[in-house]
């Protein structure tokens, strides 16, 4: 008879149940090793390097301001541009053409951010802005060779509107993706400062565009400018566009991005042959939606707050002076540049009361000055003196710093990395085209409809009523990891700080942190078959 232990059933049944089994003793080793990876090291902190730091901030907003001049001096053109390529039969129908020119550009927004999203959760998201930096200079230097409705009738509007839509499709892919670069990043202590030097860029961005059309409209008359001097502005946009391309080039990858990317290489090739799945999911479309409508949701509420008193600031006000004050074109775009420049000056220091007070008290903040401050504002515009005219620009630009200073750190925070630029590019866009970009259109159709010059107070304050009730249901995430990524800090004395008082920080929940997928990153365990670190 052959041995015992020929026998495979009873072998089986033995190796099962004894207490020295290997699969018990893979699973123990499993558990220990669980249990260990929730005690932060050194190792696992992210310390930044200030060069690097330093070029990657500069580089993001010096390439935004570029975007944004390109983006912003339709806008400001916006009057002109009705009389050039739309037929002049009715000026308030004229107008509303090249408002909703504009809008058209917003409209496509979401599917740039669909496309240049996933694509810069792949590949990188310098790449992927260097990508869109060129297709938004290329689209508005086209804009300044275009026939206008007197050379080439109907086809002028149509060919505006084309690449007004190649604009919006580069854009789709620009705010969210350089909010997802500068926050991954930042020290988490100092993400929202840092962070808020976005926006800085986004306006100075717009102010460059308003003094370059209130250059080219004092130097050339208002004629002059429909005689052709409107081309100038979008000309520029060309060399302009060359230089914010050499400064995206310059900066170097996210290092969270990178180390994601690292970390899944290594554990999908280690895991390939078990079946298993040891890192966070990249998540395409549905799985964003499925897995992050919440977020989505309250991200999409605060886009609408912040950009409506946003866009009404840059965009439409310029339109609202002019159409609706009386002022003259020239005066009601320089009126803005200071304005602007000084919120950009604003836009850092609100950004810091962020990192000491929270993102929510300082968002909070910005959406109830928003329901108390615009009437007085629109009442301050109405007035029409010059002192009443900046005083209601101030008033408004005070009720927008604190809300764009703050979205670039608490947008992205809200979605973890693997997935981030996608997220971003789904809920900043969408909201942007839905309310945002469609702003000047609604409420200049408003004005017209109801011959009241209040209705733009009443649309902001309306938006700012749903900001609140996004930001109550907002989690606070200053100074805390952001989601799939490990702690980002400053200097190695302040990771040994934060590893010995791990503990006790109320900003680091461990539970949060990926040490599962940091594990998997690592060497084979030939006893469990499973994955140990490699720090």
């Amino acid at each position: 008879m052959p041995p015992e232990s020929s026998n495979p059933e009873q072998s089986a049944q033995r190796f099962d149940h004894h207490p020295e089994s290997r699969p018990e003793r893979a699973a123990e080793s499993r558990a220990r090793r669980r249990a260990r990876r929730r005690e932060l090291t050194v190792d696992d902190v992210n310390v930044v390097d200030r060069p690097t730091l330093r070029k990657a901030v500069s580089g993001t907003v010096v390439g935004n301001a570029m975007e944004w001049y390109d983006f912003g001096i339709y806008g400001y053109l916006a009057v002109t541009m009705g009389q050039v390529f739309f037929p002049a039969s009715d000026p308030g129908a004229q107008l509303l053409a090249s408002l909703a020119a504009f809008a058209v550009s917003f409209l496509v927004r979401p599917l740039g951010g669909l496309v240049f999203g996933p694509l810069g959760d792949k590949i990188g998201r310098q790449r992927t802005l260097a990508v869109t930096m060129l297709m938004m200079a290329a689209g508005t230097f086209v804009i300044g060779l275009l026939p206008t409705f007197e050379q080439v009738g109907v086809l002028s509007p149509v060919l505006l509107v084309v690449m007004r839509m190649i604009q919006g499709f580069s854009t789709g892919g620009e705010y969210a993706g350089a909010t997802t670069f500068v926050t991954e990043y930042a020290p988490d202590r100092r993400r929202g400062f840092l962070s808020s030097f976005l926006d800085v860029g986004s306006y100075l961005g717009f102010a460059v565009g308003a003094g370059t059309v209130s250059i080219f409209q004092l130097a050339m008359g208002t004629q002059g400018m429909l005689d052709g001097g409107w081309r100038w502005p979008f000309l520029i946009a060309g060399p302009i566009g060359l230089i914010g391309l050499y400064f995206r080039l310059r900066i170097e990858e996210s290092p969270q991005f990178e180390a994601n990317q690292a970390m899944r290489e290594q554990a999908d090739a280690a895991t390939a042959s078990s079946g298993g799945a040891a890192t966070e999911p990249r998540l395409g479309l549905i799985g964003i939606v499925r897995s992050h409508w919440r977020e989505l949701a309250i991200a999409m509420f605060l886009v609408a707050a912040a950009n409506t008193v946003g866009y009404a600031l840059t965009s439409y006000m310029p339109t609202y002076l002019t159409d609706t004050l009386g002022y003259d074109a020239l005066h009601g775009t320089v009126l803005t540049i200071p304005v602007l420049v000084a919120m950009s000056a604003g836009i850092p220091w609100t950004g810091r009361l962020s990192d000491r007070f929270g993102r929510r008290p300082v968002l909070a903040t910005a959406a109830i000055a928003t329901i108390v401050l615009m009437i007085p504002a629109f009442s301050l515009l109405a007035i029409g003196a010059l002192w009443s005219t900046i005083l209601g620009l101030c008033l408004v630009a005070l009720c927008v710093m604190p809300y764009v200073a703050n979205l670039a750190s608490s947008l992205p925070a809200l979605f973890p990395t693997a997935s981030r630029y996608g997220a971003m590019g789904v809920a900043y866009n969408f909201a942007v085209a839905i309310f945002g970009g469609t702003t000047p259109l609604l409420v200049q159709g408003l004005i017209q409809l109801t011959g009241q010059d209040m209705v733009p107070a009443w649309y902001l304050m309306f938006f700012s009523v749903l900001g609140l009730l996004a930001i109550w249901r907002m989690p606070e995430t200053a100074g805390r990891p952001m989601l799939g990524s490990m702690p980002n800090v400053q200097s190695e004395q302040e990771a040994a700080e934060l590893v010995a008082g791990q503990h006790e920080n109320e900003l680091l929940d461990l539970e949060a942190l990926p040490f599962d997928t940091v594990a998997s990153a690592g060497t084979p365990d030939p006893d469990a078959g499973t994955l140990t670190p490699s720090r």
